[in-house]
């Protein structure tokens, strides 16, 4: 396993919302799989590990990144993400409401736009974050996650 990669992940409880069973879970899930398996090299870091602490600032998404000899702090503005994490939310929502019945038909339609949104998201967070941190798809899709997490109202 490469020496670059994250084994602890923490959100900033003062930036997190109150959230509901289902959200807390995928929370939970995401950063289980994250420290399970990540590709994460931030730009100008010899060694990982690295620890790391997002919370969400003035609008801003900050990544606080802790390593052996290294700490960089990356504030992104969350504008670029704004409409793709709303609609995320928005169907994440759908999603849960329509789980609570039975029409399976529904579910699946809504949870492939879910996951459409999702590679969407991670993306576009992957784009954000080049030239600073180094990340893989899978890294990208569960730091999604955690910044749905962060925005949430």
């Amino acid at each position: 396993m490469s020496e670059h990669r994250l084994t602890s992940i923490e959100l900033d409880a003062a930036s997190l919302p109150a959230s509901s069973a289902e959200i807390e879970h995928e929370r939970r899930v995401a950063i289980f799989d994250i420290v399970e398996k990540n590709a994460f090299q931030p730009a100008g870091a010899e060694s990982g590990p690295y620890a790391l602490k997002m919370s969400s600032q003035d609008g801003r998404l900050v990544f606080d990144i802790a390593g052996p000899g290294f700490t960089k702090a990356h504030g992104l503005s969350m504008s670029p993400l704004n409409k793709v994490i709303k609609d995320y939310i928005d169907i994440c929502d759908s999603y849960y409401e329509v789980l609570r019945g039975t029409d399976v038909g529904k579910i699946e339609a809504i949870d492939m736009g879910r996951r459409g949104l999702h590679n969407e998201g991670a993306e576009l967070l992957k784009s954000r974050l080049e030239g600073k941190i180094d990340i893989d798809h899978e890294t990208a899709r569960r730091l999604f996650t955690l910044v749905t997490a962060l925005y949430r109202r």
